[in-house]
């Protein structure tokens, strides 16, 4: 039919797009903080329409591989980033939406991922979790509220994948932070002491932070796996984390 052969040579259009933007970046011809060609010179070099670049274009931009900036000067135009985390945040967000990854995975990951960072940042005596350590005072604030308690609790467990100094674990981190920030918010108000459960998790991080210090890997391991599980078991969010 005409209709389906025009949307499958549209979608193999911006597909001939990323594979060229791909290739590019493969090969060094394109690096982060480059500008990609114009959407004219893509369309005309690769023989299709410049509304196939633009939909590539967005495609890149949802990923978080560009940026992307109308007007003139040099910060016009595409630009390659190097933070792919917003496209490994949308991803893994809408999969969790759509029960494509159900949530007890996601948790199932967390907990191999943070414990393996706390633990080696342990092995490592902890040099550089001065970040996350900073964010522990800022949750020791009196009146916080439940969403900034939470964001700052968030933020803490993304600042030591950050000190590992691994992008890649960083990336997925936020991703899977980002993906059930909803579900911990609502789980928060399954809690009917709210109170104590926030002096129970400024606790649950200090010794986190101070196994990893003290070189204890097994300890910092243990603790970040007790501490992720006994949260979703008090909010009673998921069922069937496997992970002990």
């Amino acid at each position: 039919m005409p209709g389906i052969d025009a949307s499958i040579a549209t979608q193999r259009a911006w597909r001939t797009v990323l594979e060229r933007i791909e290739g590019d970046l493969l090969d060094g011809t394109l690096g982060p903080g480059d500008r990609l060609p114009s959407e004219r010179d893509l369309a005309a070099d690769l023989g299709v329409g410049r509304s196939s670049v633009r939909e590539a274009l967005r495609v890149l931009e949802v990923m978080g591989l560009i940026r992307t900036a109308t007007g003139s000067g040099p910060q016009a135009g595409a630009i390659v980033i190097a933070t792919p985390t917003g496209g490994m945040s949308a991803l893994l967000r809408l999969q969790v939406a759509a029960q494509g990854f159900p949530l007890a995975d996601v948790v199932d990951t967390r907990l191999v991922l943070e414990s393996a960072v706390a633990a080696a940042l342990a092995a490592d005596g902890g040099r550089e979790v001065g970040g996350a350590r900073r964010l522990l005072e800022a949750m020791d604030a009196e009146g916080l509220s439940t969403a900034e308690f939470l964001a700052l609790d968030q933020r803490f467990h993304l600042a030591l994948a950050e000190a590992s100094g691994n992008t890649v674990i960083t990336a997925t981190m936020a991703g899977l932070r980002t993906a059930i920030e909803s579900y911990v918010l609502d789980g928060a108000a399954r809690i009917a002491d709210w109170p104590a459960m926030v002096d129970r998790l400024r606790g649950e991080h200090h010794a986190i932070l101070n196994a990893v210090d003290a070189g204890r890997v097994d300890l910092a391991g243990d603790l970040v796996r007790r501490h992720i599980t006994g949260y979703y078991a008090a909010t009673g969010l998921t069922r069937g984390i496997r992970t002990p």
